[in-house]
């Protein structure tokens, strides 16, 4: 309350230091520094209020309020690391710099999702036919539909495992079709790359024939004669990494690695790690973060962008009108 008095009467314009001396007089013995020492520690500094803000727009991406418990939950932004959080803030409209978003996520106790060490599930096929290495571990394309990459994965449920196929176009890393079941049959790896066929032909821009590379690991999943026949059925050119090389398929193995880390190993998209009970689960939150990957989620290969933007980009450049004369 002496604090609040000495302040009323510096606002009307009576120095401090004589305010001081007549309180003092009147048996309130006050120091000066006491009083700016107050209003230091009441002040918010200009500095102090810009970090305060960034972390409300950080806890803002980040988390949301769950309707049934009413307590923070994490959002698929949530997921980033600084890098990438900085990027979302900038598209966001916010004028960040990478170093205040580090502090601010310091601050917050806030960081990004770690990978864990990857476990192979794929098991090179003996007797099956390989075909040559195309990519060499080039994994980049002009344009879509001219290389993609599949593998698979295992994700544990209380009724067993279950296995996910993915495939990938290598131009913008856009999931095209992915797949799950409980075995480990040569179903699992034709039925996305019929389904990605279908979606591409649904969105108008189905694959050249002879053009498109489809490339994987040495499993034998995808060295079967069922395989083989149908991508030659299709006029789509096998490709297989070289046996031993552990960067043969490293694009679909790091994409692997994300679908683990972000979806499965998190309560974003599913109940969390372990807490998966059957396929339909597995299926669920899959479908939750492919949606996400392809349409929002922002990829450093790519400028910072979702996959979607960047091919759309890609084929509105194609597509221009031309201009009148």
């Amino acid at each position: 309350m002496i604090m609040a008095f000495i302040d009323q009467m510096k606002a009307e314009g009576r120095a401090v230091e004589s305010t001081c001396t007549v309180l003092s007089s009147l048996g309130v013995p006050v120091a000066a520094r006491t009083y700016r020492a107050w209003k230091a520690a009441r002040t918010v500094s200009p500095r102090g209020l810009e970090l305060a803000y960034l972390m409300n727009a950080i806890h803002t991406i980040a988390f949301i309020i769950d309707p049934h418990t009413g307590k923070n939950r994490l959002r698929p932004e949530g997921l980033y690391g600084r890098r990438k959080m900085t990027a979302t803030l900038r598209r966001a409209g916010h004028r960040v710099s990478f170093g205040r978003v580090h502090t601010a996520m310091a601050a917050l106790g806030h960081h990004g999702v770690v990978r864990t060490k990857k476990i192979r599930t794929t098991v090179p096929g003996k007797d099956g036919h390989r075909a040559g290495d195309l990519v060499n571990r080039d994994f980049t394309a002009p344009a879509p539909n001219m290389v993609w990459v599949t593998d698979f994965t295992y994700v544990r449920t209380w009724e067993g495992f279950c296995y996910v196929a993915f495939i990938v176009d290598v131009f913008a890393q856009r999931i095209v079709a992915w797949h799950a079941q409980t075995t480990k049959t040569t179903d699992l790896v034709m039925t996305p790359l019929k389904m990605a066929l279908w979606e591409r032909g649904r969105q108008a821009h189905p694959p050249t024939p002879g053009e498109l590379i489809h490339h994987s690991d040495a499993g034998s999943q995808y060295t079967s004669v069922r395989l083989t026949e149908h991508l030659a059925l299709q006029d789509l050119r096998p490709s297989i990494g070289t046996v031993g090389d552990a960067y043969d398929n490293a694009l679909m193995e790091s994409i692997i690695g994300l679908y683990k880390t972000e979806c499965i190993r998190t309560e974003v998209f599913g109940p969390g790690e372990r807490e998966y009970k059957t396929l339909l689960d597995v299926e669920l939150a899959t479908a939750a973060w492919v949606t996400w990957y392809n349409n929002d989620r922002l990829h450093s290969s790519i400028g910072m962008i979702p996959p979607v933007e960047h091919e759309n980009a890609h084929y509105a450049a194609l597509n221009r009108e031309q201009n009148p004369v």
